[in-house]
């Protein structure tokens, strides 16, 4: 794995990514990947975080619809989240691999945002991921790169907005139940959203990650309502 200050990024394109979703209780999470030269990239550019949903969902536009830039994502369902033989650093290798597969060339450079408490180990496990789709690259990866690197920004970028757009079809389904929120466990409006499910049905709706303790804790609750009515 390479060490390169964003400042020095070699010219022409370059390979940025990052994701979207690890935390939540409901829906998929979402990587984005870009190749592009960093130097096309819009001026207000940010990290996610930092920026509104309307801007966001400007940016993006702009992005995907930019044929000097290409766009590559990768999701990873709840059901792939709930499997008892996964853990969430190696989805979230698994997630940019995927979205960076999509659009990578041999030789490429890959700025990737460190989803693991040892960046070297994260990129070495990307680049690993790529070689075995028989994708060549070098990789950089640092916690905070969505920070650091333009590039990395505007993947954040995209997976932030795909994965809201998948959280709003979410929401289209399950109308009946109330406001879905962002997603997050510290959302009220999710927590009363798989209450009320939990309570009508006596599971957790189809899009929720059954294995967060957010889950567990309101079936047990819904379970032991049930045995103090008898």
């Amino acid at each position: 794995m390479s060490e390169l200050p964003a400042a020095a990024l070699p010219d022409g394109p370059v390979l940025g990514a990052d994701e979207a979703g690890k935390g939540p209780v409901i829906g998929p999470m979402v990587a984005a990947a870009i190749r592009t030269d960093p130097a096309v990239l819009p001026d207000d550019v940010d990290d996610s975080k930092r920026l509104s949903p309307a801007r966001r969902a400007s940016i993006a536009t702009s992005l995907r619809s930019d044929p000097a830039i290409d766009v590559g994502f990768g999701i990873v369902e709840v059901e792939e989240i709930d499997d008892p033989e996964t853990d969430m650093n190696s989805l979230t290798v698994a997630a940019q691999v995927r979205a960076l597969a999509a659009i990578a060339c041999e030789g490429d450079l890959a700025v990737v945002d460190a989803g693991d408490v040892i960046a070297e180990r994260f990129g070495d496990r990307v680049t690993a991921g790529l070689a075995e789709r028989e994708i060549t690259v070098e990789t950089i990866a640092e916690h905070g790169a969505d920070d650091t690197y333009p590039i990395v920004s505007a993947a954040s970028v995209l997976a932030k907005v795909e994965r809201d757009r998948r959280v709003g079809a979410i929401a289209a389904e399950y109308t009946g139940f109330g406001d879905v929120g962002s997603g997050y466990p510290s959302d009220p409006n999710t927590r009363e959203f798989l209450q009320t499910y939990v309570e009508e049905h006596g599971a957790v709706p189809a899009c929720a990650r059954r294995s967060w303790s957010t889950c567990a804790d309101l079936l047990d609750a819904a379970a032991q309502s049930d045995l103090s009515s008898f």
